[in-house]
């Protein structure tokens, strides 16, 4: 069994950061102490001018497989998570085939267990016509993530614009209910009248396509089917100040029945950036004007919005390219969202006790995974650490994702991901993977 123990090391945790030693055995968590005595066969980490976070917990990305694996694989994209200190992550099932039964879920699961490096969970899918395989998820609610519903278009059979099936998986799931919020109707309305106008649309008409409306409007009718069975719904990847007013503040986390999350890509990109990006930032819910993304960034801050994710959804350049009907949607981002939240720290905008509660802590408490997302004794030692004083650029040459790409090349970081460890194992270090352990599935205290 391995065993590390980190020195002097500033551990960021639970709204404190505290100079601590740390010390993790096999999978776990042993002790937290000021100072530990260096114990027989122990390897010992000087953690001194470094930081310590629980792993990041991603409840939101799309790795592609099965039937895409020529732009993404669970292998691929689990590698660059864990290089950018992503430990576990909660995956779509707009796969081909789509995760419509338990059985297609199932499947999900084994290409997981057989060649995730980060901690995995798959999300069942809903379509108009699957009600009674999405409920026997109830069966099932310690093991899986959740149920997630597009109310938007997907790939394959997942729009779920039937009111009848909203009202009975709302009725009668006893799972976190996850939604992509976009009213359709809206959407091919705008498409259709703006395609008259201009006659060919570029990537800035995107937020004029899938406007704050669309997103309104859907999510309103999410949160009153929630309201009308008490079920638990998270809304991912918030992206307008409208809908903000339909989250509150007032009562702890935990305690929540509707929850809200908010991308990175939506807090550091505007519409203003289509002229220098175009269509590789082009992704549901569009990027929108910047008063949207100040808006965000406030309610992160005062916990109307819960989690901070990526919404990891990689295509092939080629797939990227005009005119827009043809460009894809979606952005490849699992390898950099604690560096860009760390980014921000270092321009004042959010402090580390923060990116840690977002990012670790309220995946974890959301979605009740078990004994994760904090740096607790007896806890799965998912442990990332980072090095302040240590800048990294991103360039092709350092992206992981087998798509090749990233809309933050050139991007200048002020700290690096030192080194991540999945479940006690040290993955990542500094550059280099060890590949010898695998993820293990997450579980759910429900």
């Amino acid at each position: 069994m391995q065993k590390y123990l980190f020195k002097n090391i500033q551990v960021v945790n639970e709204g404190k950061i505290q100079s601590l030693d740390v010390l993790t055995n096999g999978d776990r968590i042993e002790k937290i102490a000021p100072a530990i005595d260096t114990p027989s066969r122990v390897t010992e980490i000087n953690g001194e001018g470094k930081y310590l976070f629980p792993g990041v917990i991603d409840d939101q990305v799309h790795f592609r497989e099965p039937g895409l694996t020529h732009k993404a694989s669970i292998y691929t994209e689990s590698r660059a998570a864990v290089a950018g200190g992503v430990t576990s992550f909660m995956e779509m099932p707009n796969t081909i085939p789509n995760a419509l039964t338990p059985e297609l879920l199932e499947a999900k699961y084994d290409i997981g267990a057989q060649t995730s490096l980060a901690n995995y969970s798959f999300f069942m899918g809903t379509s108009n016509t699957n009600a009674e395989e999405v409920l026997k998820m109830n069966k099932r609610k310690k093991d899986v993530c959740g149920v997630k519903i597009f109310m938007g278009a997907s790939t394959g059979n997942m729009l779920v614009d039937s009111h009848s099936t909203l009202d009975r998986v709302f009725r009668e799931s006893e799972m976190l209910i996850a939604t992509h919020c976009e009213d359709e109707r809206i959407i091919r309305s705008n498409y259709e009248r703006i395609k008259a106008e201009k006659g060919e649309l570029r990537a800035s008409d995107h937020p004029l396509v899938r406007d704050e409306e669309a997103c309104f409007e859907s999510s309103l009718v999410a949160i009153k089917f929630a309201q009308k069975y008490n079920s638990r719904l998270h809304i991912l990847h918030i992206s307008t100040e409208k809908e903000l007013q339909l989250f509150g503040n007032m009562m702890p986390l935990a305690e929540k029945r509707i929850t809200a999350e908010v991308c990175v890509h939506h807090l550091h990109f505007t519409a203003d950036d289509y002229d220098r990006l175009g269509y590789k930032i082009k992704c549901n819910p569009a990027i929108k004007a910047p008063h949207n993304k100040e808006a965000l960034w406030k309610a992160l801050l005062d916990d109307r919005l819960d989690i901070i994710a990526t919404d990891h959804a990689p295509h092939l350049l080629t797939e990227k390219e005009g005119p827009y009907e043809h460009a894809h949607a979606g952005l490849p981002l699992v390898q950099h969202p604690l560096l860009l939240m760390l980014y921000y720290h270092k321009e004042e905008r959010i402090s580390l006790e923060k990116i840690a509660e977002k990012m670790c802590h309220a995946p974890a408490l959301c979605f009740q995974v078990a004994n994760r997302g904090f740096i607790r004794e007896g806890y799965f030692a998912d442990l990332v650490v980072v090095d302040p004083d240590r800048p990294f650029t991103v360039n092709t040459e350092n992206i992981f994702y087998k798509c090749g790409w990233s809309p933050l090349e050139n991007f200048h970081f002020p700290a690096s991901i030192a080194g991540t460890f999945v479940n006690g194992h040290r993955v990542y270090d500094q550059g280099s993977f060890d590949e010898s352990v695998k993820g293990q599935r997450l579980t759910f205290n429900r």
